[in-house]
């Protein structure tokens, strides 16, 4: 049984879906990050950052306790080699798809989370981060468009986990404005992954949807929201 530590956020999508296609028994326990859930310290012994999500294996391969992994790069690497599906177990495959989701969790995760953070949450008065952030996130999504051009996965023919890493995050972009306008490559991809059985039941699920309140356009945090999101709470929660 993994269990699940899950925000709605596409970080925690992605591992939604990944347990969905490879059919891992799980639970889900749902955090609300706007309300702090994320800093309590019982969570900071299963992701000492204190960012979800995160999972606890209970059953793991080498029969011992129950395992706790964190950043969702190191977690669906974990699901897929105890399930031994969605990543070659070598060869230039697995090398493929370990460099694509390597280069969504340095680089088109962060960037995007800054170009949302700057065009979302943060006050006016921004301009140079908004375009220091929109225009790399925009380089990027060439990057990503020139790949799935020459090939119909990131790894090459088959879907992976570097898949699963970049999908949620196109699906939420619509959020910052930016649409598949200009990459119809990218338009393919993603219209064929959301198509599979495993990515509808996971985005389909009531538990796994991303609540009103994320998905605004131009967020207005509360002091106490802020403080849990971006502020001295979050700060705080890794202080001894």
């Amino acid at each position: 049984m993994i269990e699940l530590h899950y925000a709605a956020t596409p970080n925690g999508q992605k591992i939604a879906i990944m347990l969905e296609e490879t059919g891992l028994a799980y639970r889900v326990t749902p955090y609300d990050i706007f309300e702090g859930d994320h800093l309590d310290p019982a969570f900071g012994t299963i992701n000492p950052n204190h960012k979800l999500p995160a999972i606890v294996d209970h059953a793991p391969v080498d029969g011992g306790a129950p395992f706790a992994v964190f950043e969702s790069g190191a977690i669906l690497q974990y699901l897929a080699e105890k399930s031994g599906l969605l990543l070659d177990a070598e060869g230039r495959g697995r090398s493929l798809a370990l460099q694509w989701l390597t280069w969504q969790v340095a680089g088109l995760g962060p960037m995007g989370g800054q170009a949302s953070h700057f065009l979302r949450y943060a006050p006016d008065g921004q301009d140079y981060a908004v375009a220091r952030y929109t225009r790399e996130l925009e380089r990027l999504l060439r990057v990503l468009e020139n790949r799935l051009s020459e090939a119909p996965y990131l790894a090459g023919d088959a879907y992976s986990i570097a898949d699963i890493a970049v999908w949620p995050g196109r699906a939420a972009s619509h959020v910052m404005g930016i649409g598949f306008e200009g990459y119809p490559a990218i338009a393919d991809w993603f219209d064929r992954i959301a198509a599979r059985p495993a990515v509808r039941r996971a985005m389909n699920d009531p538990v796994f949807k991303a609540p009103d309140k994320y998905m605004g356009r131009n967020q207005r945090l509360s002091d106490d929201e802020w403080s849990n999101m971006f502020g001295d709470r979050m700060h705080g929660a890794v202080q001894r």
